[in-house]
């Protein structure tokens, strides 16, 4: 009895997974054909279905950044460019969109150069996304693995020795993508940023409306989130500016 019990729930469960699989194909179809119409709008209400469903990837957010720049909406454009990316980082067409999107940005922040080791250090990191690393990683300790069976199992003092190096290359680059992939995760669960998503935004001196004016940002711009406090979230401009924002006037990547 217990047997056929079990292999109900198993079919169940199948069945379950085939429909919400066929469901979030149907509806990406539907957006898919709505913005081929150039009904742009349309397009945006099926692909928010799939956000609401909890549904995320790359090409939902690629698509909802397009229809929202055909709509001439930067700052939603730009943001969902940004959440593609960060699920695939190397995606080239992403990285088109998203540097065609920022050239209708208002705000012109001035930052200093960083040093090109740092530049060297992002690329790296941006080269791949959490997921992509952490499968490196298991790769590289498989190697690892296997280099350390070939030192025990060698023969000769020759394979020893060219084993004993290829160990310790493989440790230098086993440690290098755990440093990566730690940085990463750090980056990616701790450290957060949004888009501006309203046309114009006036930043506050503290988390209150009759606070004191500090300066005005667009919509596109993206900052970095410091703290929040009720609707209202604390950010930090590129260039080192600081203020307060409601929560609304802007989109977390």
């Amino acid at each position: 009895m217990k047997k056929y019990f079990f292999h109900i729930i198993f079919f169940l469960i199948v069945v379950s997974n085939y429909s919400v699989r066929a469901d979030v194909n149907s509806i990406m179809q539907k957006g898919n054909e709505f913005y081929k119409s150039n009904l742009y709008q349309l397009a945006i209400d099926e692909y928010d279905k799939l956000i609401k469903q909890g549904f995320e990837g790359e090409s939902v957010y690629y698509n909802l950044g397009n229809a929202h720049y055909r709509l001439g909406k930067v700052g939603y454009a730009i943001l969902y460019y940004e959440k593609a990316l960060k699920l695939s980082p190397t995606d080239e067409d992403i990285k088109h969109n998203l540097m065609m999107a920022k050239l209708n940005l208002k705000d012109k922040v001035d930052t200093l150069p960083p040093f090109f080791i740092f530049n060297i250090w992002e690329g790296l990191l941006a080269a791949f996304s959490v997921s992509g690393w952490t499968i490196i990683v298991y790769v590289v300790f498989i190697l690892l693995l296997i280099s350390v069976i070939a030192y025990f199992f060698s023969r000769t003092a020759t394979q020893q020795r060219i084993s004993f190096f290829t160990v310790g290359g493989v440790l230098v680059l086993f440690l290098l993508t755990v440093i990566l992939l730690t940085v990463k995760m750090n980056k990616e669960f701790n450290i957060k940023n949004g888009i501006i998503v309203e046309s114009s935004v006036t930043v506050k001196s503290s988390p209150d409306s009759t606070s004191k004016d500090e300066f005005v940002i667009h919509e596109g711009l993206k900052v970095h989130l410091e703290d929040k406090v009720d609707d209202w979230v604390k950010i930090r401009l590129a260039d080192g500016k600081i203020g307060w924002i409601l929560e609304k006037n802007l989109g977390q990547i």
